[in-house]
């Protein structure tokens, strides 16, 4: 990885890619420090402190936009509106026919697909940006000005900066798309983890100053760990499971076409972060309403209602065994969802029958599909099962260890920088062999 960016550093293009990248992530981190007016940052750091922690949908949020939303700074939506706008719109593809026919229709088809997600994450955003001043206003009374023309004002002010910072962003991340090295929406999302990553480092120094006894050894495990987690989500990154395919040979003329030897390459964690996604959105919905309602404490004084809301409260509770066990399960449906509308065994058995080709031993037609499907179900549960576990470590181990506000260095975040990462330096890689390609007069 080193030396692919040592030498695209010496290719003077690409190293004008690589400085606007760094340019756009500064300014990234730039609005992520700019704070919105009429708000009392210090009340909302304090109320973020109580209520985004134990990586809940809150807390996941704050990872995303870089620490900006605990700070309700101008990007303090960051990307997340653009991420579940794609996600929207890439399920209702496979839902809706004229979507569906969007996407069949190439280059063309995919710039009128950006637009309808352009359209949709502005609608997000102001969704969110709404969503997020009222909270601030009654549950953190963080807001100013609440009454009056003052109030509507600063209502107006919050609400929009948070969209403008927020449409922003998403304006950054498709510059880098076209200027820049990697995809631009990746790109800020691993800008917004990594910086978070000096604080975490930092509170686990807090933890062994404070009682070297007790928090050293814990550490040291967290960190190796950490190391182990890194290495194995490369090496399962990498992971594929290759079909083999042979195409049968054909004489036209006097000429041999086909006969060739290749394979289709499947791999194991072919839906990326996705499942965990999906899974903790769902997951975090009842824990959200405790921002707006908290639980009677005192359950020998509370009503049957509130003892109702307590349990599933306390059940679906980020620190409970009960919410991990069921964030394992709906990571590996979600997994097996996300792989069943990404790939149709069906039509890739019709592809490979119409290019006379075939999986020696299997023959044409409906076996060819249903030995891809078992495959699929195969590669796709461990995929699954690895991604359940990288999801649910966090949970579990600070539950044994005590050791809490590491969220950057969780399993998911830990996930989406390496897969970052990796992608970036493949794009490098394939723009040096494109330049050193001569090409038909080379």
């Amino acid at each position: 990885m080193f030396k692919t960016l040592k030498t695209a550093w010496g290719i003077p293009e690409i190293r004008k890619k690589i400085l606007f990248t760094l340019f756009i992530i500064a300014v990234f981190r730039l609005g992520c420090v700019l704070t919105v007016p009429f708000l009392d940052t210090e009340v909302i750091k304090q109320w973020m402190t109580e209520k985004a922690s134990n990586g809940n949908f809150l807390e996941y949020l704050d990872i995303l936009s870089g620490g900006a939303l605990s700070k309700a700074t101008m990007f303090c939506l960051g990307v997340t509106p653009y991420i579940n706008a794609s996600i929207i719109i890439q399920l209702l593809t496979y839902a809706l026919p004229p979507l569906e026919r969007l996407q069949q229709e190439g280059e063309d088809g995919r710039k009128k697909l950006n637009q309808i997600t352009s359209f949709v994450a502005l609608g997000l955003s102001a969704f969110m940006s709404v969503a997020y001043y009222l909270t601030l206003k009654k549950s953190a009374n963080a807001v100013t000005y609440t009454s009056g023309a003052a109030g509507i004002f600063t209502m107006f002010v919050i609400i929009l900066s948070f969209m403008a910072g927020s449409t922003l962003v998403i304006w950054m991340g498709n510059r880098i798309n076209e200027k820049g090295i990697g995809n631009g929406v990746s790109m800020i999302l691993f800008a917004g983890i990594v910086a978070r990553i000096p604080t975490d480092l930092g509170q686990l120094a807090a933890f062994v100053i404070e009682d070297a006894n007790k928090y050293f050894i814990k550490v040291v495990i967290y960190l190796l760990i950490f190391v182990a987690m890194v290495v194995g989500i490369v090496f399962m990154n990498e992971a594929e499971r290759r079909i083999p395919i042979q195409y049968a040979k054909r004489v036209v003329g006097r000429k041999q076409y086909g006969g060739q030897s290749t394979h289709i390459p499947i791999k194991v964690c072919m839906s990326g972060v996705m499942p965990i996604i999906f899974a903790m959105s769902f997951m975090s919905l009842p824990s959200m309403f405790t921002i707006f309602k908290e639980p009677v404490k005192d359950l020998s004084v509370a009503t049957t209602g509130q003892k109702i809301y307590a349990y599933i409260v306390n059940f679906f509770s980020t620190r409970s065994y009960s919410y991990a066990a069921l964030y394992f399960i709906l990571i590996i449906l979600f997994n097996y969802f996300y792989v069943a509308i990404q790939y149709n065994p069906v039509e890739m058995a019709n592809n490979l029958r119409q290019s006379n080709g075939g999986i020696p031993g299997i023959r044409p037609g409906k076996p060819t599909s249903d030995y891809i499907q078992r495959v699929l179900s195969k590669i796709g549960l461990v995929g699954a099962v690895f991604l359940g576990i990288v999801a649910i470590f966090p949970i579990i181990f600070v539950n044994l260890s005590k050791l809490e506000h590491v969220s950057s260095m969780g399993g998911t975040s830990i996930l989406i920088v390496v897969s970052v990462a990796i992608e970036t330096v493949r794009t490098l890689e394939s723009q040096l062999m494109m330049r050193h390609h001569k090409g038909f007069l080379g």
